[in-house]
């Protein structure tokens, strides 16, 4: 497994994914090896539940993101060809996302193994149709690592719709293997209350949570330009748990809206804590412009929280509307305060979305199950 992020290094949902599924599959008889960037204090290599992780220097100082993806991609070439020579040739080379398909097609072509590739998004997507230079590169990368790989995953069946158009490739070459939820990691003892406090959520008030990259694609200003809506009939507070680019920009537009004392923003926030905020929360807020598949409505589905989500990509493959979930309008603050609105005023609505959000999970996005279908796979590209 290649990837970019992995615990505690947490940027988005590559590196829950790649966390669980790899813990699943040393459960299946599958021997898993782990590349990732070095962490400040994590060790270079320690095994995890089976998986072993080994976290790759990169020697060299870059002066962008994109420079230091090529130079963490030639680092981790060096590191497979190390553990190539002491241990052999792997079956399988599994690359997530466009980050690491350097490295991956390198030791395809050098070594005996097959490549795989899942894709957790698309940049042409993400970028919104933005023509810049990054935005090509990026989008070339991911074209070539749909070339080079023997087999390709994606979350959704709207990912398999995107990726057959977008990079004009024969169906049968892409398997879809959702995203999955350790239910183990919920299980966790907290104070409820003092929970709540700890962000400025007080008795008598009502919480909407909102967890994600602080990006435009996740639609979170849609979110804060309901509130005011929402303050008209609840007395609730928002908590933004997560940051990324756009969070200046989502502060001045809290700031423009007279909201300072209604809404949070958390920054990152360790595993566990995440998980507390979460299982404290009155409805999880979902108001992506884009998702291909929304692995946080999964989570709080999960953790017995109800959720409003926007009706579009994968998410709307995950949510069935009034049964596990409430489906709204993308870029419609208006929308996002009926679906929201709906939740906070309906208690046995509510019930039910919780009861209805756990059956799901149990039922469909078990990892037990996601892992039998990535061994199927592994053993059709190798021939067992």
């Amino acid at each position: 497994m290649l990837t970019w992020e992995y615990p505690p290094n947490i940027i988005g949902g590559i590196s829950r994914h790649v966390d669980e599924l790899s813990r699943f599959l040393v459960k299946k008889g599958i021997d898993v090896t782990i590349l990732t960037p070095e962490t400040l204090g994590s060790p270079l290599f320690e095994k995890v539940e089976g998986v072993n992780v080994f976290r790759v220097q990169i020697q060299v100082p870059a002066p962008s993101f994109h420079i230091w993806i090529y130079l963490m991609n030639h680092f981790f070439s060096k590191k497979i060809g190390q553990l190539i020579k002491e241990g052999g040739p792997f079956d399988i080379v599994h690359a997530h996302d466009w980050m690491v398909v350097p490295s991956a097609t390198e030791a395809k072509h050098y070594t005996t193994s097959k490549m795989v590739l899942t894709f957790h998004s698309f940049e042409f997507k993400r970028s919104q149709g933005s023509q810049t230079l990054e935005s090509k590169m990026i989008e070339s990368l991911e074209w070539w690592g749909s070339y080079e790989s023997s087999g390709i995953i994606v979350c959704s069946n709207s990912m398999k719709r995107d990726a057959e158009q977008r990079f004009n490739l024969n169906p049968r070459k892409i398997s879809v293997i959702p995203n999955g939820v350790d239910q183990d990691r919920l299980k966790i003892d907290f104070d409820y209350a003092r929970t709540r406090e700890r962000y400025g959520v007080y008795w008598g008030e009502q919480m909407i949570l909102f967890v994600g990259r602080l990006t435009s694609q996740k639609g979170c200003e849609y979110l804060i330009r309901a509130m005011p809506q929402i303050l008209s009939k609840h007395n609730a507070k928002l908590i933004i748990v997560g940051d990324g680019p756009s969070r200046s920009y989502l502060e001045s537009e809290v700031s423009r809206l007279g909201l300072l004392g209604r809404v949070r923003f958390t920054g990152f926030l360790s595993d566990q804590e995440m998980v507390r905020l979460m299982k404290s929360a009155d409805v999880l807020v979902v108001p992506s412009i884009y998702e291909p598949f929304g692995i946080v409505a999964l989570e709080a589905m999960a953790a017995g929280v109800p959720v409003v989500a926007s009706d579009v990509d994968g998410l709307s493959e995950v949510i069935r509307h009034e049964v596990n979930g409430i489906k709204v309008f993308p870029h419609d603050p208006s929308s996002i305060f009926w679906g929201v609105d709906r939740v906070l005023s309906d208690r046995s609505l509510a019930e039910s979305l919780k009861r209805g959000g756990k059956e799901s999970v149990e039922k469909e996005f078990s990892w037990s199950v996601i892992a039998d279908k990535t061994v199927n796979l592994y053993k059709d590209l190798i021939g067992e």
